[in-house]
């Protein structure tokens, strides 16, 4: 982070600076929200939680070295500090000024499934040519978003952004702090379907994402969405991109899948033709390399600089990692999960030669939608006759249900049911074979991590 004035910061989030005596003569070179972190020369945020107010912890911010903090209340203290209305606002309103201070290209890229690794394959294409900043983990929130802007300094030339939201108005905001120049959407799928009642109330809050994009800036949108191909005739400057169509702009095509371990494909982007080699498996990492092909090429990268950074992509912990065990491969894929995303996973699994085993687990935020949606999820585990599908959570009772109602007449399937995670680990040890392929996959609250750290002992 670039040094900021402690009286620009208070300019910035609409805050009065206190015990400013010497407070103009300070800088700070960081912003965190946590005292656990290096606080030396940095402005502390604290924010108010479900269970712990950041406010408790001020003085212990002070001690590790923090220049100022930010308050809602007044403080008898003989330090600096900015008394404002909300640091939740704050913390915000910082982000959006010091995203006002550079003027880089910001790419924002959001979608039902598919925007982390698209996010993380865009900065890997970028990387070729440019020194690019990317969102980390799960940082793509209205705290995140922010904490990720924080980390610009003169050195970035391209910043990447996840953009995440449960319900409307969020993306609003995020798009308020990022201002993208390009903005991407992978798809509108059934995840948040809880807050926002419909995949149609879906696509209208991801849209929020073009509500402060650069005038002159570029959309990216996937074409084979029945959801998104609605905005075609609604936005200027919008570019839609496919998997087999010849006459399209944007596509891909002659796609040759690698069983687990890759997919290749030619891209087509406007007169350009070439092909790319995909690290990880699946048809829907063509649409992503696609999709981050298309912001490579609207920043100026050669072909080969887009070969050459899909093939050294690298997907982010916890995602479609290939796990080889003893003659047994473990899918881990247990960051997230939602109906669309466990299909296409799925269907990569099919590609293994050996018995097919689905240890799958609850999706969350479906609302309504949760109980059908998970029978069809089991529904369709079976009839990819998945050999052995293993359901793990009180909402996977249902999952349980498509699978064990659809199994197929031949063949030796066979379904189980868990109530718990930690159920599931005290059977476990007998349930895999030599030569096993083992999909891993559930919500993030679920933990199912545990249950990887459990395979790579048993297995």
């Amino acid at each position: 982070m670039m040094n900021i004035s402690l009286e620009k910061v208070a300019e910035a989030v609409h805050g009065k600076l206190c015990k400013a005596s010497f407070a103009n003569k300070l800088f700070i070179s960081g912003v965190s929200i946590d005292t656990r972190d290096n606080l030396e020369e940095k402005l502390f945020v604290p924010l108010k939680g479900t269970n712990v107010d950041g406010h408790d912890f001020l003085e212990d911010a002070y001690n590790k070295g923090a220049d100022c903090v930010l308050t809602e209340k007044e403080l008898d203290i003989d330090k600096p500090y900015i008394l404002v209305n909300s640091t939740f606002q704050a913390l915000k309103d910082f982000a959006r000024y010091y995203r006002s201070l550079f003027d880089i290209p910001v790419i924002g890229i959001t979608g039902s499934v598919g925007k982390t690794t698209t996010k993380d394959l865009t900065a890997s294409i970028l990387s070729q040519k440019y020194k690019t900043l990317k969102t980390e983990g799960n940082f793509n929130n209205e705290i995140g978003l922010p904490l990720t802007i924080f980390r610009l300094d003169e050195s970035i030339e391209v910043l990447v952004l996840e953009m995440g939201m449960n319900n409307y108005g969020e993306m609003h905001n995020l798009s308020e702090i990022a201002k993208p120049n390009i903005c991407l959407i992978t798809n509108i799928g059934e995840a948040h379907i809880e807050n926002l009642g419909s995949r149609e109330g879906i696509l209208k809050a991801k849209s929020e994402i073009f509500d402060f994009m650069d005038k002159n800036g570029k959309i990216i949108l996937n074409g084979d969405d029945d959801m998104l191909i609605t905005l075609k005739s609604k936005l200027d400057n919008s570019h839609f991109y496919y998997l087999n169509k010849s006459d399209a702009d944007f596509t891909a095509f002659d796609i040759e899948h690698k069983g687990i371990e890759g997919v290749s494909s030619k891209i087509k982007i406007s007169e350009d033709e070439f092909t790319v080699d995909i690290p990880v498996a699946g048809e829907h990492m063509v649409y992503n390399s696609i999709a981050g092909a298309m912001v490579g090429k609207f920043l100026g990268l050669e072909n080969a600089e887009i070969q050459k950074g899909i093939a050294e992509f690298k997907l982010s912990k916890n995602r479609m990692e290939i796990i080889n065990i003893n003659n047994h491969i473990i899918i881990n894929d247990v960051y997230n999960s939602s109906p669309k995303s466990v299909k296409s996973v799925i269907d990569i699994l099919c590609n293994h030669e050996g018995r097919k085993v689905c240890v799958l687990g609850d999706m969350f935020e479906l609302g309504d939608h949760a109980d059908g949606m998970h029978y069809d999820v089991g529904r369709y585990a079976a009839e990819k006759s998945i050999d052995l599908i293993i359901c793990i959570g009180d909402l996977s009772a249902k999952m349980f249900d498509g699978a064990n109602e659809n199994i197929q007449s031949s063949g030796n399937q066979q379904v189980m049911y868990f109530n718990s995670v930690e159920k599931f680990l005290d059977e476990s040890e007998h349930l895999f074979k030599e030569g096993d392929a083992i999909l891993v996959k559930a919500s993030r609250g679920m933990r199912f991590e545990n249950i990887i750290k459990k395979l790579r002992e048993v297995c």
